[in-house]
Parts: C-alpha cells; sequence; structure tokens
C-alpha cells in the first residue's frame, strides 16, 4: 500500500482499533543550534540567487477531506487493487534524512494507472474512498467489530496504556499525550451512516489487509 495511504489509515487506526500499524515515518526535523548571546548574534545572510534556486519549493496543502459514500463495489476494489498498488509502492526509493521526496511522475502515473483498471475516477478518487474506509475503521471496536466512534476508542485506548505495566513509561506517556492530543480534535461524525455498514461487512479483510502493510 502506498506509504501516504498507509499514513493515513495508520493515523486513525491507530486509537480506532487494536492495530499497531507503524506511520509512516515524517521527516527528521534538525535539531535547532543552541542560541547565542545577542552581542554575538549576526543578521542571516541573504541567500543567493543560486541558494534560492536550490531551495526546496514549498509543499501544496492536500484538499480538505471529504467523505465519500461508500459502495460495496469500492470496498472491492480496494482490497483487489493492493498487491499492485504495493509493487508499484516499492518501487518508490526511500528519502534519506532531511531529505525531501522528490515526486516521480511516471511512478504517479503507473497509481493512476492501477486506479483506474480497479474502476475508480483517478487516483484521487481512490484515495478518498480510502480515507473514508481509514476514518469509518477508526470506530470499530475490534474486539466485538462493531462501530462505537472514534472518541469511545480513543477513551478505551487511554485505560488500556494506562493499566499496561509493561510499556516504559517514556513511551506510555508520548502515547497518551499523542492520543489526548487527538481527543481535543476527534473526527467529525459519518455523514453517511451506510458506510458504517459497508466497512462492518468487509471489516475483517480491511483488518488483513493492514495488518499484511506493517
Amino acid at each position: 500500500m502506498p506509504s501516504s495511504i498507509r499514513s493515513t489509515m495508520t493515523a486513525v487506526l491507530l486509537v480506532g482499533s487494536a492495530f499497531s500499524l507503524a506511520a509512516a515515518p515524517s521527516l527528521a526535523q534538525q535539531a535547532p543550534a543552541k542560541s547565542q548571546p545577542a552581542a554575538k548574534q549576526q543578521a542571516p545572510a541573504k541567500a543567493t540567487p543560486a541558494q534560492q534556486q536550490a531551495a526546496p519549493a514549498p509543499q501544496p496543502e492536500p484538499p480538505p477531506f471529504k467523505e465519500a459514500a461508500l459502495t460495496e463495489k469500492q470496498v472491492e476494489s480496494v482490497l483487489e487493487s493492493q498487491k499492485e498498488l504495493d509493487a508499484i509502492a516499492a518501487k518508490i526509493p526511500q528519502p534519506k534524512p532531511n531529505e525531501q521526496p522528490k515526486p516521480d511522475p511516471a511512478i504517479a502515473a503507473q497509481f493512476e494507472d492501477v486506479a483506474k483498471k480497479h474502476g475508480f475516477a483517478d487516483y484521487a478518487e481512490y484515495n478518498n474512498v480510502v480515507e473514508t474506509i481509514s476514518v469509518v475503521m477508526g470506530g470499530f471496536d475490534p474486539k466485538t467489530k462493531t462501530y462505537v466512534g472514534p472518541e469511545a476508542m480513543m477513551k478505551q485506548q487511554i485505560a488500556a496504556l494506562q493499566s499496561d505495566k509493561k510499556i516504559p513509561a517514556k513511551d506510555k506517556k508520548a502515547a497518551l499525550d499523542e492520543i489526548n492530543a487527538m481527543l481535543k480534535s476527534p473526527p467529525p461524525p459519518i455523514q453517511n451512516k451506510a458506510n458504517i455498514e459497508i466497512v462492518a461487512k468487509y471489516y475483517d479483510k480491511l483488518a488483513a489487509l493492514l495488518q499484511d502493510s506493517q
């Protein structure tokens, strides 16, 4: 599964289920240099034209998420297309630390072709369907396989973390901080209630797909 999709699904499922998928790593940030006394601080030198040209262009903001009205055919197509998409994603070289990933038009075209082959208008539609699935999955209790909502699942995760004595204190605090931060701005309620029924029908297959993408 492409890393961008894994990241989306992981971020929601991390708190919405028992899956422990690792989110795609963000680019490492350079540690800020220690501040010097004011008397020794110098004004930053202006970048030369060559440096300005070499500077990475700002990345465009992704469009806001809009919940799709899922169909069973779309979910089946997502499941059926994964082996092909995984094979394409495997060709993408991993960026070096502190290096911006460079888009490859040839790879992007292959993603588009696979999406269209499986009935989507384009890769953007495929991506929106996967995001919708992940948001709905985030509200399912993996034990009962019933939809209880993302907030309820986050609270379950908090309770489970607090009672787990095997997790190192530092890791536990980091995980709790992350979930509590997400609780402050939980995903919006599901607008298309039929989406819950469709995801429930394919829950086991979708869960298996996510576990395979670890």
